[in-house]
C-alpha cells in the first residue's frame, strides 16, 4: 500500500472521529478536538486527491467512514446490529475493496495525460 492509499484510511478514520463529535460534543474541548479531526480529515483526502483518481479517493473515503461510525455506534453507543445493517455494510466494503484493486498507481506530477 503506498503514502497515498495510507492517507485515505488514516482520513476516514478521523471522518469518523468528526462525524462522531458533531453528535456527542457538549464541551468547548469536544468541539475543538472535532474541528481538528475535519481539518485533518479533509487535508489528508484532499492531499490523496492529488495524486489518486478523486472520484475513486472519494468513494474509499466516504466508504470507510460509513462503514466505521456504524461499527463505532454500535460499540461505543449500543447502537443494536441488525442483519441487514451488517449485509449492507459488507456490501459497501466490498466496492471500497473493489475500487482499490482497480484504481492504478498514481500518477508522477511530471507527466502530462
Amino acid at each position: 500500500m503506498n503514502k497515498q492509499w495510507l492517507s485515505i484510511f488514516i482520513a476516514a478514520f478521523f471522518e469518523v472521529g468528526w462525524v462522531i463529535g458533531l453528535k456527542h460534543a457538549n464541551s468547548v474541548v469536544e468541539w475543538i478536538g472535532t474541528a481538528i479531526a475535519i481539518f485533518i480529515s479533509f487535508y489528508l483526502l484532499i492531499k490523496a486527491g492529488e495524486s489518486l483518481p478523486v472520484g475513486t479517493v472519494y468513494a474509499v473515503f466516504v466508504g470507510l467512514g460509513t462503514a466505521g461510525t456504524v461499527l463505532a455506534d454500535s460499540l461505543l453507543f449500543g447502537e443494536p446490529w441488525k442483519l441487514a445493517k451488517i449485509a449492507s455494510i459488507a456490501v459497501l466494503l466490498a466496492g471500497v475493496i473493489g475500487l482499490k484493486l482497480v484504481t492504478g498507481e498514481p500518477r508522477d506530477k511530471g507527466v502530462k495525460e
